[in-house]
């Protein structure tokens, strides 16, 4: 796998074909993290008030808020309780394609049980 950087998008080479992600990964937790804090301030809650109603620990809330680290569980659960349970179930449930092509492919290969 070769990976470069053109302006502000990081291309991976995998299968002889271009992955474009427009965002690094610091920087995708980064924004989960500024969102899931703006949602618990609307809400008027302290870190300890949604560690209670998620399970997950305030300790964790708070190093994710500052440091953009958490667990896709304790992410999860927090977004739960913040009543994003039908968002969470939606992440990643429609195929993206940029091409006809890739819907192509993408539709010949919906009953796929395995990777190549």
């Amino acid at each position: 796998m070769y990976i470069s950087k053109f302006r502000f998008y990081t291309y991976y080479i995998m299968h002889n074909e271009y992955v474009f992600d427009p965002y690094p990964l610091s920087q995708t937790m980064q924004r989960l993290a500024e969102n899931l804090r703006a949602r618990r301030l609307e809400k008027k809650l302290s870190t300890k008030s949604l560690a209670m109603m998620s399970g997950v620990p305030a300790s964790t809330i708070q190093r994710f808020e500052l440091k953009h680290a958490i667990s896709l569980e304790s992410y999860v659960r927090l977004a739960k309780a913040l009543g994003y349970s039908e968002d969470m179930m939606q992440l990643l449930s429609e195929p993206k394609y940029d091409t006809m092509e890739e819907l192509l492919e993408i539709n010949k290969n919906k009953t796929r049980k395995r990777g190549i």
